[in-house]
């Protein structure tokens, strides 16, 4: 009797299913093991508010809680793990507005234990709000959330916003509803290894950047995918190339990237302003929005950009971009600077 051909997609999806489960199941763990953290960072808070010289017999009541719990569970249960599972209901206890039996049932940890002991540590809520808004929804690990953090993306966002887009942060993350919101200025690159001196051609950065293309489109921001570098477009037998293609399927738009070393010149932003002409004209679908041109430069004169875009200008945009990276102190002078 002739045997039946092996069935690959079968296999495939049988496969996917376990893999899907075990992912649940993870998460499921995972989420358990949070809330117990915070839970047992409750108890030993609350247990602390019943001694007299709290300070002492909180530090006791660690030691001791420490002994017990790996006499009973093995490893993990160090005094310095028991501290950060206070810290992290302190932490957390202080973005509750609900009662405290509500607090302990509804509120959701959607991230690692991991995950927490890093947004912990920042002390700001609206920011540590934010961080942990973006790491859900963008599905960050802890790496990259550091890195963000380590970048200052929050600075970076709200230092460019009004007071109540700021609030907007902290409470929905990063909403992308028109091209400024996807738009940074200073976009930061250290992930690509060069110094912060103008001793590398703009090919060079073109080749780090594509070299480390996951990194740029973390960096980019939500939404952003790759579609070609050394773009040509020809017209009138004159033939052009655009550094980097990459579409963003949130504004359903191009969004063209133009490398600059050094101090960004009016012709840049002219030549920015063909390529993105071009686009739209040429390329882009009647139901897909207006084409976006980014110039990624060292330098810039607020001057420069603004007396060489119309007044309505919602296409092209100037940012530098550092090597780098830069304390909060200096993105806060670059920021002033614009603002000038």
């Amino acid at each position: 009797m002739k045997e039946k051909p092996i069935n690959i997609e079968f296999y495939n999806q049988v496969v996917k299913l376990l893999q899907s489960a075990r992912r649940r199941v993870v998460r499921t763990v995972n989420e358990t093991m949070v809330h117990v953290y915070y839970e047992v960072g409750r108890m030993i808070v609350e247990e602390e508010q019943s001694g007299k010289d709290r300070a002492k017999y909180g530090r006791h009541l660690l030691k001791e809680l420490s002994s017990v719990l790996t006499g009973e569970f093995g490893k993990g249960f160090s005094v310095t793990n028991i501290q950060q599972m206070r810290n992290f209901y302190i932490a957390y206890k202080k973005q509750q507005t609900v009662s405290a039996k509500s607090e302990r049932n509804e509120r959701k940890f959607e991230l690692s234990w991991s995950h927490y002991l890093l947004l912990i540590r920042i002390e700001d809520i609206d920011e540590q709000k934010f961080y942990e808004i973006e790491s859900s929804k963008n599905q960050w690990s802890v790496r990259e959330l550091q890195r963000q953090y380590d970048s200052a993306l929050y600075t970076r966002l709200a230092l460019s916003r009004n007071k109540d887009k700021i609030k907007e942060l902290s409470e929905k993350g990063l909403i992308i509803e028109r091209p400024q919101d996807a738009i940074k200025d200073p976009y930061i690159l250290e992930f690509i290894g060069l110094p912060e001196q103008n001793v590398y051609s703009e090919s060079d950065l073109e080749q780090k950047l594509i070299d480390k293309l996951e990194h740029f489109l973390l960096e980019l921001g939500t939404g952003f995918t790759f579609v070609a570098r050394q773009k040509r477009i020809s017209f009138d037998d004159k033939h052009f190339r655009i550094d980097l293609v990459f579409y963003n399927r949130i504004l359903r738009c191009f969004v063209l990237i133009d490398l600059k070393v050094g101090e960004l010149k009016h012709q840049d932003i002219g030549q920015m302003l063909m390529y993105v002409n071009y686009y739209d004209r040429e390329l882009k679908l009647e139901e897909e929005n207006n084409t976006i041109g980014i110039i990624l430069c060292q330098n810039k004169s607020e001057s420069v950009v603004e007396y060489t875009l119309p007044k309505d200008n919602e296409q092209i945009f100037a940012s530098k971009y550092k090597t780098v990276l830069p304390s909060k102190e200096e993105l806060k002078a670059l920021m002033n600077e614009r603002k000038k």
